[in-house]
């Protein structure tokens, strides 16, 4: 059996769809999606750190996460001075997020490590938002991309994402709008991630119409909307959608279960599509976009250290990074339980045992001190980007309700990746707290945010001048 490779998987595929491929033009600014391995966008999971170490093991374009027309229309772009990333600002309209922060970041990309290979997501369902929404950021990346995958409420409820699906006519002149105003004037190409519907017939239909707007590329996540990630993705129509693509010169990037970039080539040789996305698994270790020839996967343990540099690099938002390092960090490992309490990215390199590397444990003082995640003493604090509740001293009380709180927040958080099939977390068990009483646990949670939020309300906190 021949072996793929990333020299062979284009030839290997074009001969597996039996046809001489016509390619529509790519944009000199844009990219060509063919042959490229590329990390799926993914709220919460794909901010600026996971791109980059998505790109350190190998991804060949990185998608950011979806990001909603609405909020950033009325940004205000800026160079943030001290890392060199380019940030979408606004000031927060939310009471208490003005008292801890003078602005909000809705959007950061890092202009010299994604040059050329960042994909900006929207969320829309309109199409004058959507190519104002493009008009914003069009500059700085290098495609823009039209959500209309995404099952979740948060997306669907305002008829985006996958509710697009049901409403084609409205989804064509969005990506037509975005065609005919940014594609020439940016000089970027546009493209669209859908879902299968419900029969062949209905997905060819559409995947015809979406390629016949002019767009670059197309990437199918092989699963209908209905199903969820633990449900294995069905391929039956890939052939298909590939051949469609291919008649109109539209790249066909497959995403929905694919592991790494050996699994990557071998589906793209398999079904004739162009290019590959991953999720899931480059959610829990970046370095899945490594191939095994040069190495393969990393541990987990090098992958979360490289993170935790990221992270503090382009000042991410603490409590983003928090939740990143529970979907790295094995939920049987010691050190996943540890993370909970943390409030401070010096606790965090404590915690990884990273203390050895005097540069990190430096980084990680200058960056608390700059999110005010810690006090001129050294003690934790509640402002800057961590959510978390202050534990007063010597109350008791409010203590054990904190507790409660990272013991919902465990459980909650088990509980998403046992819905996206991760066998470790099958094997986990609640914390003790709160399978003896949930709902006290909750009543307690939503008690210690109400006394957080009156703390913060009588006492303001000055805003860190850099992260939202």
């Amino acid at each position: 059996m021949t072996s793929v490779t990333e020299e062979t998987a284009p030839a290997l595929a074009a001969a597996a769809a039996g046809l001489t491929q016509k390619r529509v033009p790519i944009p000199s600014r844009g990219v060509d999606y063919r042959g490229k391995i590329v990390l799926a966008p993914m709220v919460r999971s794909g901010e600026l750190p996971s791109r980059l170490l998505a790109l350190h093991y190998g991804a060949d374009l990185v998608w950011g996460p979806e990001t909603i027309d609405r909020a950033m229309i009325g940004t205000t772009r800026r160079i943030n001075s001290r890392t060199g990333c380019v940030e979408w600002t606004r000031v927060p309209t939310n009471n208490v997020k003005k008292e801890l922060f003078d602005e909000s970041v809705i959007y950061r990309i890092d202009p010299v490590r994604e040059a050329g290979q960042h994909i900006f997501q929207i969320g829309t369902s309109d199409p004058t938002r959507a190519v104002e929404c493009a008009k914003l950021v069009a500059a700085d990346v290098s495609g823009i991309d039209v959500n209309a995958g995404c099952p979740k409420p948060f997306s669907t409820h305002a008829g985006m994402g996958a509710a697009l699906l049901r409403t084609p006519d409205k989804l064509v002149s969005i990506l037509e709008a975005l065609v005919a105003e940014i594609k020439p004037a940016f000089d970027i190409g546009i493209s669209v991630k859908i879902r299968l519907l419900e029969t062949p017939a209905e997905t060819e239909a559409l995947v015809r119409r979406l390629c016949a707007t002019g767009i670059t590329g197309l990437t199918i996540h092989c699963r209908t909307t209905p199903m969820r990630p633990r449900e294995r993705a069905i391929r039956g129509q890939l052939r298909m959608i590939a051949d469609v693509c291919h008649q109109y010169g539209v790249a066909c990037v497959v995403n929905g279960d694919v592991e790494g970039r050996d699994h990557a080539l071998e589906l793209m040789a398999e079904y004739g599509t162009d290019g590959a996305m991953i999720a899931t698994c480059a959610e829990k270790n970046g370095s899945c976009f490594r191939a095994k020839a040069d190495g393969g996967l990393a541990t987990w343990e090098e992958a979360v250290a490289k993170y935790v540099r990221f992270a503090m690099e382009v000042e991410n938002k603490f409590h983003n990074t928090k939740f990143m390092l529970t979907q790295m960090v094995p939920g049987k490992s010691p050190k996943y339980r540890e993370l909970t309490p943390c409030k401070s990215y010096g606790k965090i390199v404590e915690v990884l045992g990273l203390t050895g590397d005097e540069e990190l444990v430096e980084m990680a003082r200058r960056t608390d001190e700059l999110m005010k995640l810690v006090t001129v003493d050294g003690s934790s604090t509640s402002s800057g980007n961590d959510k978390s509740k202050v534990e007063t001293a010597g109350d008791e009380k409010k203590k054990n309700k904190n507790d409660l709180t990272n013991d919902v927040a465990q459980q909650e958080n088990l509980k998403r990746k046992r819905e996206d099939g991760d066998e470790e977390a099958e094997k986990q068990q609640p914390p003790p707290s709160t399978r003896i009483n949930v709902s006290e646990a909750v009543e307690a949670a939503a008690n210690a945010v109400a006394s957080a939020v009156e703390q913060q309300s009588s006492q303001p906190v000055a805003a860190a001048v850099a992260a939202s």
